[in-house]
């Protein structure tokens, strides 16, 4: 069983409540879930939130959607993902965050292949450079190396970040890197921030940018730079 696990929250700092803000009359998180579930090879896609109060809106949304959840520690995201793995009996973990409303079927069924062909236990397209564009990031990664994660990881950034004991231990995992030869790190398709909200809107509402793949998408900004500068200023701020 091959599982994409949407990781929301609605307790942002950055932008409080981003999963949730409505683009073109849909919640950020509805593109996630939309987009990965185009996903060729992946069986099941479930959002994993939180226990918190402040989250019952996502909980109520995915009944009322009929989409697949699990709720699970606010600050330990590691436990919320070995929980809801555990639960839905995943033997391949898809990460995805809901903040990536640009995340990409293409990627992931890439990225899923590539772990399988190679035998790996985590296979990603970013490790140590960033090549992709902001926002395209997609990790998978064994069902085995997330409980070995789970039981062995002690730091507080590896229990948060789900994947850095993985990272961390390239002696204990088979780690696979697929980069891009161009480098598009430049473009940001993320959600952290107010200006990738308006970005995101805008690319949305008026050019059907959730209809496009990774490719159509980067096309479409090298003709229109003037979107990319909307937040271009916050690159720096999530390398």
């Amino acid at each position: 069983m091959i599982v994409a696990i949407i990781q929301a929250r609605l307790g942002s700092t950055r932008t409080p409540g981003k999963t949730m803000k409505l683009i073109a009359d849909k919640p950020l998180l509805e593109y996630s879930v939309e987009r990965a579930k185009q996903a060729r090879y992946v069986d099941k896609v479930i959002v994993a939130t939180t226990t918190s109060d402040k989250d019952n809106l996502i909980s109520e949304w995915c009944k009322e959607k009929g989409i697949a959840s699990f709720r699970g520690s606010e600050d330990d995201v590691l436990d919320r993902y070995f929980q809801t793995a555990s639960y839905f009996k995943a033997d391949i973990i898809v990460r995805i965050t809901s903040d990536c409303p640009f995340v990409d079927p293409q990627i992931i069924d890439l990225l899923i292949l590539t772990l399988k062909v190679f035998g790996a236990d985590y296979a990603s397209n970013r490790i140590k450079k960033r090549t992709w564009p902001h926002g395209l990031d997609t990790e998978i990664f064994t069902y085995e190396a997330l409980n070995n994660a789970w039981k062995d990881a002690r730091e507080e950034r590896e229990r948060e970040h789900v994947t850095p004991y993985i990272i961390g231990h390239p002696e204990l995992f088979k780690l696979i890197e697929v980069p891009l030869e161009e480098d598009l790190s430049r473009y940001r398709l993320t959600v952290d921030y107010p200006e990738d909200l308006e970005f995101t809107r805008i690319i949305v509402e008026k050019y059907n940018a959730n209809k496009m793949n990774w490719r159509e998408i980067i096309d479409f900004l090298k003709k229109y730079p003037e979107l990319v500068e909307i937040n271009a200023s916050r690159l720096d701020s999530r390398l």
